[in-house]
């Protein structure tokens, strides 16, 4: 009897699979897979996104420009009051700035020399006068200033290194930063040469050298000796100065040598702190002339064509993409993914056009600089706030542009 045993499977071996191999990608096509929906759509027309990045920027500068020309001016016309050795300053009752300072008995000084803890109380005289300039002899006005050649009554190292040459009749040391053409003048100097102009139909020399800069109301400043200054004015005798500047002694409270002063000083002067004086005149040229509000008003006319340009941009991006938002409500989507994706264009817009914005700025503020004389320079505070407003301006625009398509319904787009 033969016994048949039944057919064993052969066990089945899983065969191997080929690995998928994908297509080598390159990294604009691996970028735009990762990148949001916002970049997308802003990078499909490449002419408006470049129009769009144009108009931000040249927004942006305009704001620059406004913000910073208008703190160039105020800057500009506190350099002399910021370089003042002295720790409280007595103006006149009558005192607006410095172009138009009044005068102040001299007697008010010597009222203060005797108060306890003061260590110093020197007169500084100012006005302004028409020099020719020695290259091109064209007639400017420059800030003459008439100072003690006793002790230092301006912070400055080549001022107070040169006090004995002021000693000379009608000698003066001039602003290497004045606004004009001087080079030849600056250059003699240096070498140790006097350059020699007049003011008034009086000749006089320069025998040094320091720096400071122009100011909105005179293109930069002389600086001579008191006995100098008052021979351009022979109808001002020495008793009419017009700044007591007032040092004390070290350690001692400023606040109440100022309390002292105030004690004694009639109401035909005012004495205050440096910082004080320097407020004053800011708050002068701020609020009472109309630099602030021309240049508060240019930057508020800059955010708002900024706001138009963005408008007009996003509004178009969005009619064009009025078919795949409808798309997107109709698979339940609601208003907040919609209104993310436009704003998200927004923001991205406001950051590229903001990059050329400040690169503009900075070669405005250097050719202003250069040809104005004036102390304009990007700070932190302006950059800052500028970039602020930049997402303001466009997360504003971008709200506007996308009000039609949150009531729109998905059935009436189709």
């Amino acid at each position: 009897m033969t016994l048949i045993l039944p057919e064993q499977e052969e066990p089945k071996v899983p065969l191997l699979e080929a690995p998928q191999v994908r297509p080598k990608q390159g990294f604009w096509q691996s970028f735009t897979q990762r990148t949001p929906i916002g970049w997308k759509q802003l990078t499909k027309k490449k002419g408006r996104l470049f129009v769009a990045i144009a108009g931000i920027g040249f927004a942006d500068l305009l704001m620059f420009a406004q913000m910073g020309i208008q703190a160039a001016l105020f800057d500009g016309n506190v350099l002399l009051n910021r370089s003042m050795d002295a720790d409280i300053v007595i103006r006149s009752a009558q005192y607006r700035d410095l172009s138009l300072a009044n005068t102040l008995p001299r007697r008010r000084i010597y009222q203060v020399q005797d108060i306890p803890n003061v260590a110093s109380a020197d007169a500084l005289y100012i006005s302004t006068v028409v020099w020719r300039n020695p290259e091109t002899r064209l007639k400017t006005q420059l800030t003459l200033v008439g100072q003690s050649v006793e002790r230092p009554a301006l912070n400055f190292p080549e001022v107070n290194k040169n006090l004995d040459k002021l000693k000379q009749p009608d000698t003066f040391l001039f602003d290497r930063k004045a606004r004009g053409k001087y080079e030849n003048v600056v250059a003699a100097v240096e070498n140790g040469k006097m350059a020699t102009t007049e003011i008034e139909r009086r000749s006089i020399k320069v025998a040094g050298l320091f720096s400071l800069g122009a100011s909105f109301a005179t293109d930069g400043t002389l600086i001579t000796s008191q006995e100098n200054f008052l021979r351009f004015f022979p109808e001002r005798t020495s008793g009419q100065i017009t700044l007591g500047l007032v040092k004390v002694k070290d350690g001692s409270d400023v606040k109440q040598v100022l309390a002292d002063i105030k004690a004694v000083l009639p109401k035909d002067a005012i004495a205050s702190t440096k910082q004080e004086y320097i407020d004053y005149e800011l708050a002068y040229w701020g609020e009472t002339t109309p630099i602030g509000v021309v240049f508060g008003f240019g930057t508020a006319m800059a955010f708002v064509v900024g706001i138009v340009i963005v408008f007009q941009i996003l509004s178009t991006d969005v009619n064009d993409h009025l078919s795949e938002y409808a798309t997107f409500k109709a698979m339940g989507y609601g208003d907040r993914f919609i209104v993310f994706i436009v704003l998200e264009e927004a923001m991205i817009l406001a950051i590229l056009g903001f990059i050329p914005g400040v690169g503009l700025a900075l070669a405005q503020y250097a050719l202003i600089q250069n040809v104005a004389a004036l102390p304009i320079a990007m700070t932190f505070a302006r950059f800052s706030f500028v970039f602020f407003l930049t997402l303001v301006m466009c997360g504003v625009s971008g709200l506007i542009a996308i009000r039609k398509l949150q009531s729109a319904d998905p059935a009436d787009i189709f």
